[in-house]
């Protein structure tokens, strides 16, 4: 019945066209609705149904409407606007972050089904970069805070970044504004695999984090935090021959944590060997 419509508008903005049809699958409301149900926590649907707040704030993100009101205004929700915003506040950061991942592997699904992905910048490591995102501090609008110098801080995640597929594939919510994003890192530990290479900025250069990285037989190229993890020269083991047959081997820099004084016990191997970690100074 629309075939002959939809080749009309694939022929003149195809790049749309295909906006609106990934977005259509991958945020269809009937299943979203059926993956809330098995995914909140405390939070339930009686009027306003979880696909139309995602639906609202999709509106707000792609700046078709300045903010949620004005959305609102234009969509057929049958609640109040104060009840829209009770909703939107009670939204888990669980089931945000559940969302990000669903839609994430989804994605991924269709990249990797149709051969999107970038090619290996470091054959047998997928490349994460793990980065923090501080939300905007917020207008003074509640009364309470309106003689407060201080604007209130929503709050901040880490947010992972698949470079193969160029998605962001996870993210750690805290509610918090304050809170350091050091204190999301056993989270985020806890979803490393084999085989991946965690890159980041030295704030996530915590001793325990890439312990765990290398406990899951993956690797790491981090920042070096001086505060965090000293260093000390320690002999390397003699390298494999080069083509020419030549041996060499040379010092290395060895992590020592600060909080556990003594040798950092680690030492280079066998340049055949795959590394477990690495540092960046």
């Amino acid at each position: 019945m629309f075939d002959g419509v939809l080749e009309r508008f694939a022929e003149r903005a195809p790049a749309s066209v295909m906006v609106r049809g990934l977005l259509e699958r991958l945020l269809n409301a009937e299943r979203l609705e059926g993956w809330f149900e098995s995914a909140s926590g405390a939070q339930y649907t009686r009027q306003i149904l979880f696909s139309s707040l995602v639906g609202l704030m999709l509106q707000v993100i792609c700046r078709v409407q300045a903010n949620v009101n004005a959305a609102y205004r234009e969509a057929s929700i049958a609640a109040s606007i104060v009840a829209v915003y009770d909703k939107l506040k009670g939204v888990e950061v669980s089931t945000a972050q559940g969302l990000v991942r669903l839609t994430a592997q989804d994605a991924a699904e269709l990249i990797d089904e149709f051969g999107g992905a970038r090619a290996e910048r470091l054959p047998g490591y997928r490349l994460l970069y793990l980065d923090g995102n501080c939300l905007a501090a917020s207008e003074r609008r509640l009364k309470p805070l309106r003689d407060s110098a201080a604007a209130p801080l929503p709050g901040k995640s880490l947010v992972v970044f698949d470079d193969a597929r160029g998605l962001l594939s996870d993210v750690f919510p805290c509610a918090d504004g304050h809170a350091q994003e050091r204190s999301l890192l056993d989270e985020v530990a806890e979803t490393v695999q084999a085989d991946e290479l965690w890159i980041a900025d030295r704030n996530v250069c915590v001793t325990a984090f890439l312990a765990a990285i290398a406990r899951r037989q993956a690797a790491f190229l981090i920042r070096h935090h001086r505060g965090s993890i000293s260093s000390r020269s320690v002999p390397c083991n003699r390298s494999a021959p080069d083509p020419r047959g030549r041996c060499s081997s040379r010092p290395c820099r060895s992590p020592m944590p600060r909080d556990r004084p003594g040798p950092g016990g680690a030492s280079c191997s066998n340049s055949s060997a795959r590394p477990a970690t690495a540092i960046s100074n």
